[in-house]
């Protein structure tokens, strides 16, 4: 996913915090990159350190487009289509771009196998790292 990164701050323990700019959404996150970066676009991978729990932070869909957003309370909202992957894993494909989950116990049914979904996690589970093509 192509993002433009902004500024925003740091948090206690050193992290730069930026606001990611793309076209399906803007939210504030981590950033793992070169401190450089920041104010440029940048070609991100997302990493979130929280896992898919089925009627927890995750839900169906009210929307099938795909979006990145925050919600009251500081959480950062995905939406997508889920790819279960057979094991203990999953991932949802935003805007062409993939973030692997794990999935808590008891994993989603089969039947949401490819079907919109949305997650919510909390802020400080999400990181955002640059990469080159």
């Amino acid at each position: 996913m192509l993002v433009q990164v902004e500024a925003v701050g740091q948090v206690a323990d050193g992290r730069a915090t930026v606001r990611v700019r793309a076209d399906v959404g803007v939210a504030a996150v981590f950033w793992c990159g070169d401190p450089t970066g920041v104010g440029r676009e940048h070609h991100v991978e997302w990493t979130v350190e929280e896992d898919v729990v089925w009627g927890g932070n995750t839900r169906p869909a009210t929307s099938l487009s795909p979006a990145v957003g925050e919600e009251e309370g500081g959480r950062i909202v995905f939406r997508g289509r889920l790819g279960l992957t057979g094991d203990i894993g999953a991932v949802l494909e935003v805007a062409g771009s993939q973030i692997l989950f794990d999935l808590a116990d008891p994993p989603p049914p089969d039947a949401v196998d490819g079907t919109w979904v949305e997650v919510r996690v909390e802020r400080n589970s999400v990181s955002l790292w640059p990469y080159l093509l």
